[in-house]
């Protein structure tokens, strides 16, 4: 009884907060997190990582003990059981594992070591390529053929290439693969007119089984490349060779033939976008991990808040930030951050904000109506977004308090004040609020 008690016990900690965080939040962080039995002491969870259980104990500590039995010194009762997450499409015998490096074959082919699946975070903007990826490494030439993989630099796409790579290097080794740069195409091809063996690269090109070729936008405006380009590219998939591609635009974007163009939309073009902040944070912890370097959950946050459009500024920051700790021998703090990391930090662009700007926001994000947040109700489900946008309103906009303060139907400006005191001083201990507020600041300003 006292196990299906803990059982129903975890579940209703899941509704609750389902409702706290964000939905993408939710399911980057707890989706993961199955419950594997419930016992008298406590429950035992498998976690895909150690990043999602300190995520978990972090930042939701009391809300467990609230839910589950504890175990003294204010810790809840729980046993965490670290395995890799697997993808829900694929059977068990399918999953991915990380494979043994062959050093030889890595040298002829190039690959990075480092860029396997196992190393590559997962998120909801990477989430689908992720795993066509992977159905290519499991079945090279058999779906998704050609795989055409587009989205801006640094976010992940020869990563995925490489992946693919180390996989069939280990489960296929007959198979033939070259991994490529489109530059590194074109001085193949040029070498090889210039030696008169241009018979001997066809045949190479060819014969492959695999083909992995990276950066196809560099081949535009070069007719002749891509004439042989195209010859290779037809002779592989007729014979149901794997061909995967990389690129910063999808094919139609591409100054390229509309015969080739047509070629790379035969199969499945697919979109990696740009990382949400769990899953920047989770690249922060894991790059800081490799480092052997103990990064507080805040200040990955604080990070991963200035640095959100490209993943290889991440692994740069993280290789700056653990190099200055380690020769001023210090522990990692926001200042810290700041200090090492400012010349980093983005800007999101700017755009005149107005009230009207700021309602939208907030009564999208809580819920409630604009007119609402005009309003004089008192219900807590409407006054605390109301300071939430006059809060907002002191801090993004150049306006008097009074003209502010007009604007929240007649309201007096010591009212603007009293909010933003309020929420100024709440969001200095309350993480969710704080991450509330940083994603209305950046719906506003997109």
């Amino acid at each position: 009884m006292l196990a299906c008690t803990h059982s129903e016990c975890w579940s209703q900690f899941l509704e609750f907060i389902r409702e706290k965080c964000s939905s993408a939040e939710y399911e980057n962080w707890f989706t993961p997190i199955t419950l594997v039995d419930a016992s008298e002491e406590g429950v035992r969870l498998s976690v895909p990582n150690v990043f999602v259980r300190e995520y978990l104990l972090s930042n939701y500590k009391k809300e467990l003990c609230d839910f589950l039995p504890q175990k003294g010194a204010g810790e809840p009762s729980i046993e965490f059981v670290i395995s890799e997450q697997q993808p829900q499409h694929l059977a068990p015998s399918e999953i991915v594992k990380e494979p043994a490096v062959d050093h030889l074959s890595l040298q002829r082919l190039r690959l990075n070591k480092l860029y396997t699946f196992q190393n590559f975070i997962e998120g909801p903007s990477n989430q689908f390529v992720k795993s066509a990826a992977q159905g290519v490494a499991m079945h090279p030439g058999k779906s998704y053929n050609p795989l055409f993989i587009h989205g801006g630099v640094g976010l992940g796409k020869t990563h995925l290439l490489h992946s693919i790579g180390h996989h069939i290097l280990q489960s296929n080794k007959r198979l033939q693969i070259s991994y490529i740069t489109t530059e590194g195409f074109v001085n193949d091809l040029v070498e090889h007119l210039r030696g008169k063996t241009l018979d001997k690269m066809k045949r190479f090109y060819r014969n492959l089984d695999v083909l992995l070729i990276d950066d196809i936008q560099f081949l535009q405006n070069r007719m002749n490349f891509e004439e042989e380009f195209c010859n290779t590219f037809e002779s592989l998939i007729h014979q149901s060779k794997q061909i995967v591609i990389t690129s910063d635009k999808p094919p139609s974007q591409l100054k390229l033939s509309e015969r080739l163009i047509a070629r790379m939309e035969w199969g499945l073009v697919a979109n990696i976008g740009t990382p949400d902040l769990e899953t920047r944070v989770a690249i922060l912890q894991h790059k800081a991990e490799q480092k052997g370097l103990k990064i507080p959950h805040r200040v990955a946050f604080f990070i991963a808040e200035h640095i959100y459009n490209n993943v290889r500024q991440l692994e740069g920051a993280i290789n700056r930030l653990s190099a200055y700790c380690r020769m001023m021998q210090q522990e990692v703090t926001e200042d810290i951050a700041q200090q090492t990391l400012g010349n980093l930090f983005e800007e999101g662009p700017k755009k005149q904000v107005s009230v009207d700007d700021i309602l939208s926001s907030v009564s999208s994000m809580f819920n409630v109506k604009v007119s609402e947040l005009r309003g004089t109700s008192r219900e807590k489900k409407i006054a605390f977004p109301r300071q939430i946008a006059m809060y907002l309103a002191k801090e993004l906009l150049s306006d008097s308090l009074m003209k502010v303060a007009s604007s929240f139907g007649g309201k007096t400006h010591s009212t603007v004040i009293h909010a933003w005191k309020k929420v100024s001083k709440q969001v200095e201990t309350d993480e969710t609020l704080r991450r509330q507020i940083l994603l209305a600041k950046r719906n506003i300003e997109a």
